[in-house]
């Protein structure tokens, strides 16, 4: 049979409507995709305290949240800032412009995190800290568009600080990490210090990245006369100088003032056994942190999750509860409606508990003084702490009015 040139044409253009109409209706049923960007050290000396655990926390959350997605999915993607302002900056950009970022987690290194808070308020996009510790994350550098979940360094100050003043620790002098998390930590235990009638003696700053000899600063204190060696650092640079101190003999108290269990591990009871710390999780703090810990091991069997990595859970779970409470079309549209809906719902969850937060993006949760155990009190892997006192959230932080977070005001 002849086909005529017009049949053929309306041959085509009918299978081709036909053959269309599933696939338009198939994109008009997709569900949009929400990313969570988990941007940390990877490679150098937080990889343990933040790295591929935090990746693993979200990846979780995720994955028990899945059920719950009202119209959306969620998918998780990671990147290594090198502790570099500008390249975390650049991540950022390029994650919320061109990959569809939605949300920037974690970001331990106060100065990238301040780097990536302005970019996030730039693009109206979200941005959940759980690594950095600056205080000024909520305070004179504050945005409507980021949250700070874990820690920070006033209730580090308040609380390992405080407890070392206590103690009889009047005088001290600091190492401190030369970028802003460590500036800012000890100036915040500098105006404890002195708030208790102690004094500084001084203090030595290194350059970060890179350094790992700290003889000549141990040195420094030591001469100093001073009782307490304050640690304002983290991570690779305090195993380095708590090591370094008990090989050098070193006679003052050291008051490590951000320590991890990563860091407790990596040291072994009997150099760490003693030692104060702060934290907001512990893995064994009760039955819903152990619940918790157990389904995480499976993914991370040699790195039990530290207060950064529940972060990452914890935050990663109220976004999604908070996309749930706006619906996806106002969250794709403002990364600052999806923090406000973060604020006005309570927060709970395996690893915190109830807890909320507050109007300057302060996450408002218990907060806990631990000492560490010596050998023989432990009884058995990453059993490291004693709960010594537990600070609940209106004693744990700043007072709001003290912050000078601008944004609120107005």
């Amino acid at each position: 049979m002849e086909i005529s040139r017009r049949s053929l044409l309306n041959t085509v253009a009918t299978g081709a409507a036909v053959s269309a109409l599933p696939i338009g209706r198939a994109r008009a049923q997709a569900k949009p995709v929400f990313k969570i960007g988990v941007m940390n050290d990877q490679s150098g000396p937080y990889r343990d305290t933040g790295g591929l655990t935090s990746v693993a926390c979200a990846k979780l959350a995720v994955a028990e949240f899945a059920s719950l997605m009202q119209g959306y999915t969620v998918e998780v993607i990671s990147a290594d800032h090198q502790n570099k302002p500008d390249v975390g900056a650049g991540i950022a950009r390029q994650w919320y412009d061109q990959d569809g970022v939605d949300l920037v987690l974690d970001v331990p290194n106060s100065g990238v995190a301040l780097a990536v808070a302005g970019v996030a308020k730039e693009k109206n996009k979200a941005y959940v800290n759980s690594g950095a510790a600056s205080s000024d994350i909520t305070g004179a550098q504050c945005s409507p568009n980021t949250v700070h979940w874990t820690y920070d360094t006033w209730i580090l100050a308040q609380s390992t600080g405080g407890a070392t003043v206590k103690a009889g620790g009047d005088t001290w002098y600091f190492i401190t990490a030369d970028y802003a998390f460590g500036k800012k930590l000890e100036s915040d235990t500098t105006a404890l210090i002195k708030a208790a009638k102690g004094s500084v003696k001084g203090s030595s700053t290194y350059p970060f990245p890179g350094t790992t000899d700290f003889s000549s600063f141990l040195l420094q204190a030591q001469s100093s006369g001073a009782k307490v060696l304050g640690l304002a650092n983290a991570g690779g640079d305090t195993i380095n100088s708590i090591k370094q101190a008990k090989e050098f003999g070193l006679t003052m108290d050291i008051a490590a003032l951000l320590m991890f269990i990563s860091d407790v591990h990596a040291l072994g009871l009997d150099v760490a056994g003693g030692l104060h710390l702060t934290e907001s999780f512990y893995w064994d703090l009760n039955d819903r942190t152990r619940a918790f810990t157990k389904r995480i091991l499976p993914s991370t069997p040699k790195n039990y999750p530290n207060m950064d990595h529940a972060g990452c859970y914890a935050g990663s779970l109220h976004f999604m509860k908070a996309l749930n409470s706006i619906g996806p079309a106002a969250a794709k549209a403002s990364g600052r409606a999806i923090i406000d809906a973060m604020k006005a719902l309570p927060t709970d969850d395996d690893c915190f508990g109830k807890g909320s937060i507050r109007a300057d993006g302060r996450g408002m949760f218990n907060s806990y003084l631990f000492q560490v155990k010596k050998p023989a009190e432990s009884k058995g892997p990453w059993d490291y702490y004693k709960l010594i006192q537990t600070s609940e959230p209106a004693q744990a932080w700043r007072p709001l009015a003290d912050g000078g977070c601008a944004f609120i005001k107005s």
